[in-house]
Protein backbone atom coordinates (compact mmCIF):
# COMPACT_ATOMS: atom_id res chain seq x y z
CA UNK A 1 0.00 0.00 0.00
CA UNK A 2 1.28 3.45 -0.93
CA UNK A 3 2.35 5.63 1.96
CA UNK A 4 1.03 9.18 1.78
CA UNK A 5 3.75 11.78 2.31
CA UNK A 6 2.94 14.65 4.68
CA UNK A 7 5.51 17.33 3.85
CA UNK A 8 4.13 20.77 4.60
CA UNK A 9 6.96 22.60 2.82
CA UNK A 10 6.41 20.55 -0.34
CA UNK A 11 2.63 20.95 -0.14
CA UNK A 12 3.00 24.73 0.28
CA UNK A 13 5.36 24.81 -2.70
CA UNK A 14 2.74 23.08 -4.86
CA UNK A 15 -0.17 25.19 -3.64
CA UNK A 16 1.65 28.54 -3.82
CA UNK A 17 3.45 28.19 -7.14
CA UNK A 18 0.74 30.20 -8.88
CA UNK A 19 -0.71 27.48 -11.09
CA UNK A 20 -3.55 26.89 -8.63
CA UNK A 21 -5.55 30.10 -8.53
CA UNK A 22 -8.57 29.04 -6.48
CA UNK A 23 -9.92 26.13 -4.48
CA UNK A 24 -13.60 25.67 -3.73
CA UNK A 25 -14.57 25.96 -0.97
CA UNK A 26 -11.09 27.22 0.14
CA UNK A 27 -7.38 26.55 -0.38
CA UNK A 28 -7.07 26.09 3.38
CA UNK A 29 -9.53 23.20 3.20
CA UNK A 30 -7.50 21.60 0.43
CA UNK A 31 -4.24 21.94 2.38
CA UNK A 32 -5.94 20.48 5.45
CA UNK A 33 -7.05 17.49 3.36
CA UNK A 34 -3.51 16.97 2.03
CA UNK A 35 -2.07 17.17 5.55
CA UNK A 36 -4.32 14.42 6.94
CA UNK A 37 -2.11 11.64 5.62
CA UNK A 38 -5.11 10.00 3.99
CA UNK A 39 -4.93 8.84 0.37
CA UNK A 40 -7.30 10.98 -1.71
CA UNK A 41 -8.57 10.51 -5.25
CA UNK A 42 -7.84 13.42 -7.59
CA UNK A 43 -8.87 13.61 -11.23
CA UNK A 44 -8.54 15.85 -14.24
CA UNK A 45 -10.65 15.38 -17.36
CA UNK A 46 -9.85 15.98 -21.02
CA UNK A 47 -12.23 15.87 -23.97
CA UNK A 48 -10.37 14.55 -27.00
CA UNK A 49 -11.64 17.19 -29.45
CA UNK A 50 -8.26 17.55 -31.19
CA UNK A 51 -5.32 15.30 -32.02
CA UNK A 52 -2.87 17.20 -29.85
CA UNK A 53 -2.45 18.71 -26.42
CA UNK A 54 -0.47 21.89 -25.68
CA UNK A 55 1.71 23.16 -22.85
CA UNK A 56 -1.24 24.48 -20.86
CA UNK A 57 -2.53 20.90 -20.68
CA UNK A 58 0.96 19.62 -19.89
CA UNK A 59 1.30 21.77 -16.77
CA UNK A 60 -1.98 20.35 -15.40
CA UNK A 61 -0.73 16.80 -15.93
CA UNK A 62 2.58 17.74 -14.28
CA UNK A 63 0.59 19.11 -11.33
CA UNK A 64 -1.30 15.81 -11.05
CA UNK A 65 2.05 14.04 -11.00
CA UNK A 66 3.11 16.15 -7.99
CA UNK A 67 0.08 14.89 -6.07
CA UNK A 68 0.76 11.32 -7.21
CA UNK A 69 4.32 11.54 -5.90
CA UNK A 70 2.85 12.51 -2.51
CA UNK A 71 1.12 9.11 -2.57
CA UNK A 72 -2.36 10.11 -3.72
CA UNK A 73 -4.46 8.34 -6.36
CA UNK A 74 -4.61 10.40 -9.54
CA UNK A 75 -6.84 9.81 -12.53
CA UNK A 76 -6.58 11.11 -16.07
CA UNK A 77 -10.10 10.90 -17.42
CA UNK A 78 -10.42 10.88 -21.19
CA UNK A 79 -13.86 12.08 -22.19
CA UNK A 80 -14.33 9.69 -25.07
CA UNK A 81 -18.12 9.96 -24.64
CA UNK A 82 -18.44 13.67 -23.80
CA UNK A 83 -16.02 14.68 -26.59
CA UNK A 84 -18.51 13.39 -29.13
CA UNK A 85 -21.13 15.81 -27.80
CA UNK A 86 -18.96 18.86 -27.31
CA UNK A 87 -18.46 21.05 -24.27
CA UNK A 88 -20.21 24.43 -24.75
CA UNK A 89 -17.69 26.14 -22.43
CA UNK A 90 -16.29 29.25 -24.08
CA UNK A 91 -18.22 28.59 -27.28
CA UNK A 92 -20.41 31.18 -29.00
CA UNK A 93 -21.80 28.45 -31.25
CA UNK A 94 -22.42 24.72 -31.11
CA UNK A 95 -19.29 22.54 -31.38
CA UNK A 96 -18.84 20.15 -34.28
CA UNK A 97 -19.90 16.61 -33.40
CA UNK A 98 -17.06 14.09 -33.60
CA UNK A 99 -17.30 10.42 -34.50
CA UNK A 100 -16.24 7.67 -32.11
CA UNK A 101 -13.38 6.78 -34.47
CA UNK A 102 -12.07 10.38 -34.47
CA UNK A 103 -12.17 10.60 -30.68
CA UNK A 104 -10.37 7.28 -30.13
CA UNK A 105 -7.67 8.29 -32.63
CA UNK A 106 -7.17 11.57 -30.75
CA UNK A 107 -6.88 9.74 -27.42
CA UNK A 108 -4.27 7.36 -28.83
CA UNK A 109 -2.23 10.37 -29.96
CA UNK A 110 -2.60 12.03 -26.55
CA UNK A 111 -1.41 8.97 -24.67
CA UNK A 112 1.79 9.05 -26.69
CA UNK A 113 2.26 12.78 -26.07
CA UNK A 114 1.98 12.60 -22.26
CA UNK A 115 4.04 9.45 -21.67
CA UNK A 116 6.98 11.45 -20.23
CA UNK A 117 4.87 13.74 -18.03
CA UNK A 118 3.91 11.10 -15.48
CA UNK A 119 5.51 7.91 -14.23
CA UNK A 120 3.14 5.40 -15.81
CA UNK A 121 5.63 2.62 -15.03
CA UNK A 122 5.35 3.03 -11.26
CA UNK A 123 4.35 -0.41 -9.99
CA UNK A 124 3.12 0.77 -6.59
CA UNK A 125 0.99 3.83 -7.36
CA UNK A 126 0.76 4.43 -11.12
CA UNK A 127 -1.52 7.14 -12.52
CA UNK A 128 -4.82 5.75 -13.79
CA UNK A 129 -6.36 6.38 -17.18
CA UNK A 130 -10.14 6.02 -17.40
CA UNK A 131 -12.74 6.64 -20.12
CA UNK A 132 -16.14 8.11 -19.29
CA UNK A 133 -17.92 5.98 -21.90
CA UNK A 134 -17.54 3.18 -19.32
CA UNK A 135 -20.49 4.63 -17.38
CA UNK A 136 -22.11 7.24 -19.64
CA UNK A 137 -22.60 4.90 -22.62
CA UNK A 138 -24.50 2.46 -20.37
CA UNK A 139 -27.09 4.95 -19.11
CA UNK A 140 -30.63 4.27 -20.32
CA UNK A 141 -33.39 6.86 -20.58
CA UNK A 142 -34.61 6.14 -17.06
CA UNK A 143 -31.18 6.88 -15.58
CA UNK A 144 -30.73 10.01 -17.73
CA UNK A 145 -34.09 11.40 -16.59
CA UNK A 146 -33.29 10.55 -12.98
CA UNK A 147 -29.97 12.39 -13.27
CA UNK A 148 -31.60 15.40 -14.95
CA UNK A 149 -34.16 15.67 -12.14
CA UNK A 150 -31.41 16.93 -9.83
CA UNK A 151 -30.85 20.21 -11.73
CA UNK A 152 -33.29 22.94 -12.79
CA UNK A 153 -33.38 24.75 -16.12
CA UNK A 154 -32.86 28.06 -14.31
CA UNK A 155 -29.63 26.72 -12.78
CA UNK A 156 -28.38 25.63 -16.18
CA UNK A 157 -29.30 28.83 -18.00
CA UNK A 158 -27.13 30.83 -15.58
CA UNK A 159 -24.01 29.76 -17.49
CA UNK A 160 -22.33 32.84 -18.91
CA UNK A 161 -21.92 31.40 -22.42
CA UNK A 162 -25.63 30.53 -22.54
CA UNK A 163 -26.50 34.05 -21.44
CA UNK A 164 -24.29 35.44 -24.20
CA UNK A 165 -25.95 33.28 -26.82
CA UNK A 166 -29.41 34.34 -25.67
CA UNK A 167 -28.43 38.02 -25.93
CA UNK A 168 -26.97 37.39 -29.39
CA UNK A 169 -30.06 35.51 -30.51
CA UNK A 170 -28.12 32.28 -31.06
CA UNK A 171 -29.43 28.77 -30.53
CA UNK A 172 -28.77 26.61 -27.46
CA UNK A 173 -29.32 22.96 -28.24
CA UNK A 174 -30.70 20.55 -25.66
CA UNK A 175 -27.66 18.26 -25.80
CA UNK A 176 -25.51 21.24 -24.70
CA UNK A 177 -27.64 21.50 -21.56
CA UNK A 178 -26.91 17.83 -20.95
CA UNK A 179 -23.14 18.24 -21.15
CA UNK A 180 -22.58 19.67 -17.63
CA UNK A 181 -24.74 16.87 -16.23
CA UNK A 182 -22.61 14.25 -17.94
CA UNK A 183 -19.33 15.81 -16.84
CA UNK A 184 -20.76 16.21 -13.36
CA UNK A 185 -21.72 12.55 -13.29
CA UNK A 186 -18.06 11.64 -13.92
CA UNK A 187 -17.35 12.72 -10.33
CA UNK A 188 -20.17 10.52 -9.08
CA UNK A 189 -19.07 7.46 -11.07
CA UNK A 190 -15.46 7.75 -9.84
CA UNK A 191 -16.40 8.96 -6.33
CA UNK A 192 -13.53 11.45 -6.36
CA UNK A 193 -12.35 13.67 -3.52
CA UNK A 194 -10.89 16.41 -5.71
CA UNK A 195 -11.35 17.62 -9.27
CA UNK A 196 -8.70 19.67 -11.05
CA UNK A 197 -10.11 22.05 -13.66
CA UNK A 198 -9.41 25.23 -15.61
CA UNK A 199 -11.30 28.47 -15.10
CA UNK A 200 -13.46 27.62 -18.12
CA UNK A 201 -14.67 24.43 -16.42
CA UNK A 202 -15.76 25.76 -13.03
CA UNK A 203 -19.47 25.46 -13.80
CA UNK A 204 -19.08 21.83 -14.89
CA UNK A 205 -16.89 20.99 -11.89
CA UNK A 206 -19.38 22.54 -9.46
CA UNK A 207 -22.13 20.56 -11.17
CA UNK A 208 -20.18 17.44 -10.23
CA UNK A 209 -19.84 18.71 -6.67
CA UNK A 210 -23.62 19.17 -6.45
CA UNK A 211 -24.41 15.75 -7.92
CA UNK A 212 -21.85 13.94 -5.76
CA UNK A 213 -23.34 15.51 -2.64
CA UNK A 214 -26.92 14.65 -3.69
CA UNK A 215 -26.31 11.14 -4.98
CA UNK A 216 -23.46 9.90 -2.78
CA UNK A 217 -23.60 12.26 0.20
CA UNK A 218 -19.93 13.05 -0.41
CA UNK A 219 -18.11 16.39 -0.58
CA UNK A 220 -15.73 17.14 -3.44
CA UNK A 221 -13.15 19.92 -3.57
CA UNK A 222 -12.71 21.81 -6.83
CA UNK A 223 -9.14 22.97 -7.51
CA UNK A 224 -9.08 25.67 -10.19
CA UNK A 225 -5.90 26.12 -12.22
CA UNK A 226 -4.96 28.93 -14.57
CA UNK A 227 -5.25 28.76 -18.35
CA UNK A 228 -1.73 30.09 -18.97
CA UNK A 229 -2.37 33.29 -20.86
CA UNK A 230 -0.14 35.98 -22.26
CA UNK A 231 -0.06 38.63 -19.47
CA UNK A 232 -0.18 41.48 -22.00
CA UNK A 233 -2.67 40.30 -24.61
CA UNK A 234 -4.67 37.72 -22.65
CA UNK A 235 -4.25 35.23 -25.53
CA UNK A 236 -4.77 31.62 -24.47
CA UNK A 237 -3.43 28.35 -25.77
CA UNK A 238 -6.32 26.47 -27.34
CA UNK A 239 -6.47 23.01 -28.93
CA UNK A 240 -9.79 23.94 -30.57
CA UNK A 241 -8.38 27.09 -32.23
CA UNK A 242 -5.00 25.52 -32.97
CA UNK A 243 -3.06 28.16 -31.01
CA UNK A 244 -0.24 27.38 -28.63
CA UNK A 245 2.85 25.20 -28.28
CA UNK A 246 1.77 21.66 -29.01
CA UNK A 247 3.06 18.40 -27.61
CA UNK A 248 3.05 16.52 -30.93
CA UNK A 249 5.84 18.69 -32.36
CA UNK A 250 9.45 17.55 -32.75
CA UNK A 251 12.00 18.70 -30.14
CA UNK A 252 13.42 21.22 -32.64
CA UNK A 253 9.98 22.59 -33.50
CA UNK A 254 8.99 22.85 -29.84
CA UNK A 255 12.24 24.61 -28.93
CA UNK A 256 11.79 27.04 -31.82
CA UNK A 257 8.14 27.67 -30.95
CA UNK A 258 9.10 28.57 -27.38
CA UNK A 259 11.87 30.87 -28.65
CA UNK A 260 9.26 32.57 -30.85
CA UNK A 261 7.14 33.45 -27.81
CA UNK A 262 7.13 37.12 -26.71
CA UNK A 263 9.40 38.03 -23.79
CA UNK A 264 6.48 38.46 -21.40
CA UNK A 265 5.81 34.71 -21.68
CA UNK A 266 9.24 33.69 -20.30
CA UNK A 267 8.21 33.81 -16.64
CA UNK A 268 4.82 32.25 -17.41
CA UNK A 269 6.51 29.29 -19.12
CA UNK A 270 9.06 28.86 -16.33
CA UNK A 271 6.44 28.79 -13.57
CA UNK A 272 3.84 26.70 -15.36
CA UNK A 273 5.82 24.25 -17.46
CA UNK A 274 9.03 23.52 -15.56
CA UNK A 275 9.75 21.98 -12.18
CA UNK A 276 12.47 24.45 -11.25
CA UNK A 277 12.08 26.04 -7.78
CA UNK A 278 10.63 29.56 -7.82
CA UNK A 279 13.82 31.01 -6.30
CA UNK A 280 15.91 29.53 -9.12
CA UNK A 281 13.48 30.92 -11.70
CA UNK A 282 13.77 34.42 -10.20
CA UNK A 283 17.58 34.16 -10.25
CA UNK A 284 17.52 33.22 -13.95
CA UNK A 285 15.18 36.09 -14.81
CA UNK A 286 17.39 38.57 -12.95
CA UNK A 287 20.79 37.32 -14.11
CA UNK A 288 20.06 36.48 -17.75
CA UNK A 289 18.97 38.64 -20.68
CA UNK A 290 15.62 37.72 -22.30
CA UNK A 291 17.25 35.69 -25.11
CA UNK A 292 19.27 33.50 -22.75
CA UNK A 293 16.40 33.18 -20.28
CA UNK A 294 14.16 32.04 -23.14
CA UNK A 295 16.79 29.50 -24.22
CA UNK A 296 16.91 28.21 -20.64
CA UNK A 297 13.16 27.71 -20.42
CA UNK A 298 12.95 26.22 -23.91
CA UNK A 299 15.60 23.63 -23.10
CA UNK A 300 13.99 22.80 -19.75
CA UNK A 301 10.55 22.25 -21.30
CA UNK A 302 11.82 20.20 -24.23
CA UNK A 303 13.78 18.09 -21.73
CA UNK A 304 10.58 17.32 -19.81
CA UNK A 305 8.58 16.43 -22.92
CA UNK A 306 11.26 14.72 -25.04
CA UNK A 307 14.21 13.92 -22.75
CA UNK A 308 17.69 15.32 -22.05
CA UNK A 309 19.48 14.23 -25.22
CA UNK A 310 16.81 15.53 -27.58
CA UNK A 311 16.71 18.83 -25.68
CA UNK A 312 20.48 19.21 -26.13
CA UNK A 313 20.19 18.54 -29.86
CA UNK A 314 17.25 20.94 -30.21
CA UNK A 315 19.28 23.73 -28.59
CA UNK A 316 22.31 22.99 -30.79
CA UNK A 317 20.09 23.05 -33.88
CA UNK A 318 18.56 26.38 -32.87
CA UNK A 319 21.93 28.01 -32.22
CA UNK A 320 23.35 26.70 -35.48
CA UNK A 321 20.36 27.57 -37.65
CA UNK A 322 19.07 30.77 -36.10
CA UNK A 323 21.73 32.44 -33.98
CA UNK A 324 24.73 31.65 -36.19
CA UNK A 325 22.55 32.07 -39.30
CA UNK A 326 23.91 28.89 -40.84
CA UNK A 327 21.92 27.82 -43.85
CA UNK A 328 20.09 24.49 -43.31
CA UNK A 329 21.54 21.81 -45.57
CA UNK A 330 18.39 21.44 -47.65
CA UNK A 331 17.54 25.16 -47.90
CA UNK A 332 16.79 26.56 -51.36
CA UNK A 333 18.50 29.86 -52.19
CA UNK A 334 16.19 32.34 -53.91
CA UNK A 335 16.92 35.82 -55.26
CA UNK A 336 14.40 38.64 -54.84
CA UNK A 337 14.11 42.41 -55.05
CA UNK A 338 13.13 44.76 -52.28
CA UNK A 339 9.34 45.18 -52.42
CA UNK A 340 8.63 41.76 -53.96
CA UNK A 341 5.79 39.84 -52.38
CA UNK A 342 6.73 36.64 -50.59
CA UNK A 343 3.91 34.78 -52.33
CA UNK A 344 5.29 35.73 -55.76
CA UNK A 345 8.81 34.53 -54.91
CA UNK A 346 7.44 31.28 -53.50
CA UNK A 347 5.37 30.74 -56.66
CA UNK A 348 8.30 31.54 -58.93
CA UNK A 349 10.51 29.02 -57.14
CA UNK A 350 7.75 26.41 -56.88
CA UNK A 351 7.72 26.49 -53.05
CA UNK A 352 3.92 26.69 -53.29
CA UNK A 353 1.63 25.54 -56.06
CA UNK A 354 -0.79 28.48 -55.98
CA UNK A 355 -1.76 31.62 -54.11
CA UNK A 356 -4.44 29.59 -52.35
CA UNK A 357 -1.77 27.11 -51.24
CA UNK A 358 0.30 30.00 -49.87
CA UNK A 359 -2.70 31.48 -48.08
CA UNK A 360 -3.48 28.13 -46.43
CA UNK A 361 0.09 27.93 -45.14
CA UNK A 362 -0.15 31.45 -43.74
CA UNK A 363 -3.50 30.80 -42.08
CA UNK A 364 -2.16 27.63 -40.43
CA UNK A 365 0.94 29.48 -39.12
CA UNK A 366 3.17 27.21 -41.21
CA UNK A 367 5.61 29.82 -42.56
CA UNK A 368 8.22 31.25 -40.20
CA UNK A 369 10.82 33.97 -40.76
CA UNK A 370 13.60 32.33 -38.76
CA UNK A 371 15.83 35.42 -38.68
CA UNK A 372 13.11 37.37 -36.87
CA UNK A 373 11.57 34.37 -35.09
CA UNK A 374 8.16 35.44 -36.37
CA UNK A 375 5.32 33.68 -38.15
CA UNK A 376 4.20 35.09 -41.49
CA UNK A 377 0.64 36.23 -40.80
CA UNK A 378 -0.05 38.39 -43.86
CA UNK A 379 -0.65 36.86 -47.29
CA UNK A 380 0.67 40.08 -48.87
CA UNK A 381 3.87 40.24 -46.84
CA UNK A 382 6.94 41.57 -48.63
CA UNK A 383 10.14 39.53 -48.76
CA UNK A 384 13.00 40.02 -46.35
CA UNK A 385 16.57 38.79 -46.33
CA UNK A 386 16.98 35.53 -44.44
CA UNK A 387 15.81 31.99 -43.89
CA UNK A 388 12.18 30.89 -43.97
CA UNK A 389 10.81 27.58 -42.75
CA UNK A 390 7.77 26.20 -44.55
CA UNK A 391 5.91 23.54 -42.61
CA UNK A 392 8.15 21.26 -40.57
CA UNK A 393 11.07 20.36 -42.82
CA UNK A 394 11.32 22.74 -45.80
CA UNK A 395 13.66 25.71 -45.74
CA UNK A 396 14.50 28.48 -48.15
CA UNK A 397 16.88 31.42 -48.02
CA UNK A 398 15.91 34.69 -49.67
CA UNK A 399 18.72 36.97 -50.84
CA UNK A 400 17.72 40.53 -51.73
CA UNK A 401 19.56 41.93 -54.73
Amino acid sequence: MTKVIINEAKIDEILNRGIIINTLPTKEEFKKLLMLGKKIRIYHGFDATSNTLHLSHAKNIMLLEEFRKLGHEVILLFGDFTARIGDPSGQHGTRKTLSKKEVLKNIKDWQNQIKNLMNFKDKVNPPKILFNSKWLAKMNMEKVLDLASNITVSQMIERDMFQKRIKEGKHIFLHEFMYPLMQGYDSVAMEVDVELCGTDQIFNALMGRTLLRKLKNKEKLVVVVNLMENPKTGELMSKSRGTGIFLNTTPEEMYGAIMAQPDEMIKVLFINCTQLPLKQIEDILISQNPLNAKKSVAKEIVKIIHGDKKAEKAEESFIKTFQKKENPVDAINMNAKDGDLLVDIFLKNKIVSSKNDFRRLVESNSITNLDENKKVINSNEQVKNGIYRIGKKRFCKIILK
